[in-house]
């Protein structure tokens, strides 16, 4: 949301936040019934010191609706673990269609959960955005699509959005957007790797 005092509805101000930051909950289609499954780090792990490590923790994927579990663990390569590669409306763990996507302006409009919804809310919605000090690279509000950030798309985008947020509130199969399947969209590799211990080496 706006992050300085004085920010309003109209303003937006971007600190420098990337995609991973909001990597640790994800909303997705359950594999087996079709509902809505949440996928998160494997309890017990302890919180990640930066948020690029969230691309490397065990996950666990859980259905309230059927009871669907699943688990995800990064591939080890050498003495390094292969992180997950963020983007595009599939989850990077397990592959599922993101629960959270609707068509909007002829494209597809995704997020991961409630508080992703959120962030771009307040960006698409601002009529002037700051940025700080950050590499465009890394910040998730400049990488996004031309698309998104047209002044003249901006009412389509919040309704867009507005959709997603009312997703969120439902989790039965029959609930699930259209446009939530796979399309294998997911960005290409880029071959990130940890290399340090940790709690990650070990099932609690």
């Amino acid at each position: 949301m706006d992050s300085e005092p004085g920010t309003g509805p109209a303003r937006h101000y971007d600190p420098g936040r990337s995609l991973a930051q909001f990597a640790g909950r994800m909303l997705v289609v359950c594999p087996r019934c079709g509902g809505r499954a949440l996928v998160v780090p494997r309890p017990g792990l302890s919180a990640p010191k930066y948020f690029s490590e969230l691309l490397f923790q065990p996950r666990r994927l859980t259905c309230g609706g059927c009871g669907a579990v699943a688990e995800w663990e990064p591939e080890v390569r050498g003495a390094g673990r292969v992180g997950a590669v963020l983007g595009g409306s599939e989850d990077p763990f397990f592959r599922r269609p993101l629960w959270l996507v609707t068509r909007c302006v002829g494209r597809i409009l995704w997020a991961y959960d409630e508080e992703h919804v959120d962030e771009l809310s307040a960006y698409v919605g601002a009529r002037v955005r700051e940025r700080g000090g950050v590499q465009p690279t890394r910040a998730l509000f400049a990488r996004l699509p031309v698309w998104m950030k047209r002044s003249d798309h901006r009412s389509a985008v919040l309704a867009g959005l507005e959709t997603l947020r009312a997703l969120a509130e439902r989790s039965a199969p029959a609930d699930r957007s259209d446009a939530a399947h796979e399309r294998g969209d997911r960005p290409r590799p880029h071959g990130s790797m940890y290399f340090r211990g940790g709690p990650y080496e070990a099932r609690p």
